[in-house]
């Protein structure tokens, strides 16, 4: 039987689900791929905390190098997250002819056309299951199983602390902080959360979506993102009495010959299959021309489902070892139909659009108004229960609208003196 030997860069949460998993499933693995997946060594700059895991001492460096020079490991698995070091480490264990596997979206996002190159030049292979959705196989049925369709359209809620945030929010009738509160006490997010709730990791993971669906590496500044923190209770409130939910969504989609690549708070449909997504749960909703409409759902986050994720690749890249093959990293084809991407200005959409006004006569006149100046025509609007002394807010949800003529017209309605706070907009998605 022939021996994978695997070293382990990141001996965290994940890391150590994967030793797990190796050592706990190490027969019934052996029996299906009739080899053996050997951890050989595990880098951590922390060797001395207890783990849910025994292990042999000797297995544990602070070093990566001793994993990456080391000429008898086949594959390393780096876990450690954001750019440096882990850009280095992928970089050098490529050079050094290994194969890499990572749940780093990050360094994938920010550097992947680099990388992708250089293991394709080194005959290797980065594999990145665990980037997106955690356990969710979504990397290898893009790249595998709908290999022979295209795409219309990718529709993902893929960070858990956000959904968990919004869910709640929605089921418990709790503010956006209070939310956030529980998710820290829960472990779903971090003591410092802004990668999440500002959208910017829901972007990384978009990134890589889009590369497999359209073959286009979007760099990360060309990805509008707005996260959830303007996202009030009243909102969710609103949007329920309206038939709606409010999901944080990483959408990439074709209009024509252009592609939209954003991440921001999204109305969906209460009957949609995405506003049904709760908690730390991601899901991941593909339009495609051949399998139709299809739905990716599950945890997006905890230590097994992302460690299997990570073992699924290492099965893959075994696989490929042991019959002697090269397996690339992905096989993409550019949509050569999509000839450029849309800018956020030029998007369109209905839209919620929330005033905080004073309750007084002219105001909502003076509003329809310069919303009527820019092209921007009201589907419906109701005035809500005051809040504060003689202010109130209204609620407005318009036509489609471009982008451009609605930033325009918001920034002339909050120069009132009627309009006592920015006006919120959350755009409404027709999936």
């Amino acid at each position: 039987m022939k021996k994978i030997n695997v070293g382990l860069i990141g001996f965290g949460t994940v890391g150590s689900g994967v030793v797990k998993i190796l050592r706990e499933r190490k027969s019934v693995l052996a029996a299906k791929i009739d080899s053996e997946i050997n951890i050989k060594k595990i880098c951590d700059q922390d060797i001395h905390s207890k783990r849910n895991i025994n292990i042999d001492r000797q297995l544990l460096t602070t070093n990566a190098d001793e994993i990456i020079n080391d000429p008898q490991i086949d594959i390393v698995v780096e876990l450690i997250g954001g750019i440096h070091p882990a850009k280095e480490f992928i970089i050098e264990s490529l050079k050094k002819g290994k194969s890499v596997v990572t749940a780093n979206k990050a360094v994938l996002a920010e550097y992947g056309r680099e990388l992708f190159a250089l293991a394709a030049d080194r005959g290797k292979s980065i594999y990145f299951e665990a980037s997106v959705g955690a356990g969710i196989p979504i990397i290898k049925s893009l790249r595998e199983g709908l290999v022979a369709n295209r795409f219309k359209g990718v529709f993902g809620i893929v960070n858990g602390t956000s959904n968990f945030v919004l869910s709640q929010m929605s089921t418990q009738n709790r503010s956006f902080q209070e939310c956030l509160k529980e998710a820290k006490a829960k472990g779903y997010a971090e003591s410092n959360p802004s990668l999440d709730i500002e959208g910017m990791d829901s972007a990384h993971k978009l990134i890589l979506l889009t590369y497999l669906c359209f073959g286009k590496f979007v760099a990360p500044d060309d990805v509008f993102v707005e996260g959830i923190t303007r996202v009030s209770l009243a909102d969710v409130n609103y949007a329920k009495e309206m038939g709606f939910e409010i999901k944080l969504l990483a959408i990439a989609k074709r209009e024509g010959d252009e592609l939209e690549v954003r991440v921001h708070p999204t109305f969906l449909s209460e009957n949609h299959l995405l506003s049904s997504v709760s908690g730390v749960n991601n899901a991941i909703y593909v339009s495609s021309d051949l399998a139709g409409e299809l739905l990716f759902y599950g945890p997006g986050a905890g230590q097994l489902c992302a460690a299997s994720a990570v073992v699924s690749d290492l099965v893959d890249l075994t696989q490929g070892i042991k019959a002697g093959l090269f397996r690339p990293t992905l096989n993409i084809v550019e949509d050569a139909t999509i000839k450029k991407l849309r800018k956020i200005e030029d998007f369109e959409s209905k839209y919620y659009l929330r005033f905080t006004v004073v309750d007084k006569p002219g105001v909502l006149a003076k509003i329809s108004g310069i919303l009527g100046k820019f092209g921007i025509s009201i589907a419906s609007v109701s005035q809500k229960e005051r809040f504060k002394a003689q202010v109130v807010p209204v609620v407005v949800i318009t036509h489609e609208a471009k982008e451009k003529n609605l930033r325009q017209a918001l920034a002339m309605i909050d120069r009132l003196d009627a309009i006592k706070e920015k006006t919120v907009a959350i755009r409404i998605e027709e999936v």
